[in-house]
């Protein structure tokens, strides 16, 4: 990445959801609004409260990246969005059950004020849903048009020059790469002929695309990241990022099998079970919606692991991911990883995991932040696949004939290096000689 100058973060910011009603949306929202007020502090969330390291070690030089780089500040986001459902956000965040009364209340004028717009949704895709707010059109080029002037509309009532999108609605079915989706001429094709294999959100990510917004598609539906898309966006020079926000079992998942990779211990068999109650399990109760999720949960271990590399090690494992929809957990998802390890002479050994966690609480401060880096690569003239940030997916998007990164740990690297060469710092590489590390820059120097 050639070092380039990054746009001041002036004026305010718009932020579209789709899925503006959902549970993990409107806890989000509910949380923004609470730290506005002083009223909470921005937990979990890497943009706020998360340093950085500048320089050695012995310069102890951690600033936050919010003081490092220029990011928009949370009091300048203006909020909008699209749901099937007609009804304010402070009526569905009581619907979704995450947060308590006393929290509501504390931002509840503000919530009842962020209504959305008809959403573009067709059953077909979703099929344990219903919805009754939703737009019609002769085509899906007619409903992507509509989208795309939402966007505008948006930006015209709110003064805004700036505008992100992000996809936090349900799991669609599951669909395969097709011929209408290699090219823009024919996705545009597609587009006007209603093509089955062109769901919802691919409208989304290609109108959020045409109007110059960067896309952040939070669920694992093939959407932003076909082909067709990617090449639009590359052509009109807008950041692009997904996929499936990692919070639970994966979170544990990409932190658990680099463990074992490092320390060469084998492994035999991965057994994830999730139990969850909100609108999500329900979803995902349906099995062309839980294909979708499957394939962005299995994906993980054979690429952190390289079973062709450690065929002792890895070659013959066996990965099993269950997703069980139970209404009396709500958004309090439980994960329960049982996990099959062998060692020193092939002595069997066992992990287990219990994760008993809140979705929509961890999913919230990922939206922040990726929302905010996706408008500064935007502002920092970066445009396409945004791999850097991979740490917050399941799925990370990828370039062609480049291997998906999911260690944590080195995501992590990824995105902090990304930020300190945006801001003209050299990146950091831990390599120490005779006890003194060096940075990226010092280390050419010895070639």
């Amino acid at each position: 990445m050639e070092n380039q100058e990054i746009r001041k973060p002036e004026g305010k910011l718009g932020v579209l959801i789709v899925g503006l009603n959902g549970s993990v949306s409107t806890t989000f929202l509910a949380g923004i609004l609470s730290i506005r007020k002083k009223l909470a502090n921005p937990i979990g969330s890497l943009t706020q409260m998360g340093t950085i390291r500048v320089g050695k070690r012995s310069d102890n030089n951690f600033p936050f990246i919010k003081d490092f780089v220029p990011l928009t500040s949370i009091d300048d986001l203006v909020f909008g969005g699209w749901d099937i459902r007609d009804e304010n956000c402070f009526d569905a965040a009581k619907y979704a059950k995450v947060l308590n009364d006393s929290d509501l209340k504390n931002v509840a004028d503000d919530l009842k004020t962020i209504k959305p717009m008809k959403a573009v949704f067709d059953q077909n895709y979703v099929k344990r849903l219903t919805g009754k707010y939703i737009k019609e059109g002769r085509s899906h080029y007619d409903l992507m048009t509509q989208l795309r002037k939402d966007i505008r509309l948006f930006k015209e009532m709110n003064s805004l020059d700036r505008v992100v999108v992000i996809w936090a609605g349900s799991t669609e079915i599951f669909i395969e790469e097709k011929d209408v989706h290699k090219s823009n001429d024919a996705f545009v094709d597609g587009m006007m002929k209603n093509d089955p294999d062109i769901s919802p959100s691919m409208l989304y990510a290609y109108a959020a695309i045409a109007e110059g917004a960067p896309y952040i598609n939070g669920s694992p539906n093939l959407s932003v990241d076909v082909p067709a898309i990617i090449e639009f966006a590359n052509d009109m020079n807008v950041p692009i990022s997904g996929k499936d926000f990692k919070t639970g079992q994966t979170l544990i998942k990409t932190v658990i099998a680099p463990m074992l990779k490092m320390r060469l211990l084998g492994l035999n068999g991965w057994f994830s079970n999730n139990i969850l109650g909100n609108r999500d399990g329900e979803v995902l109760d349906d099995p062309g919606s839980f294909k979708t999720k499957e394939e962005s949960k299995l994906s993980v271990l054979d690429s952190i692991l390289q079973p062709e590399l450690y065929k002792e090690l890895y070659s013959d494992y066996y990965h099993k991911v269950r997703i069980s929809y139970y209404p009396p957990r709500g958004d309090n998802k439980e994960g329960w990883d049982n996990i099959d390890i062998f060692g020193w002479l092939g002595y069997p050994m066992e992990l287990k995991i219990n994760f008993l966690c809140r979705d929509s609480i961890l999913a919230a401060p990922i939206m922040l932040d990726l929302i905010l880096f996706a408008d500064l690569a935007q502002r920092s003239n970066m445009k396409g696949i945004q791999e850097w940030m991979s740490l917050f997916f399941k799925s990370p998007m990828h370039s062609e004939n480049v291997v998906p990164e999911h260690d944590l740990s080195i995501q992590s690297m990824k995105l902090k290096n990304t930020l300190r060469k945006l801001m003209n710092e050299m990146p950091i590489t831990h390599l120490d000689t005779n006890g003194v590390e060096h940075t990226v820059e010092e280390y050419e120097c010895y070639d």
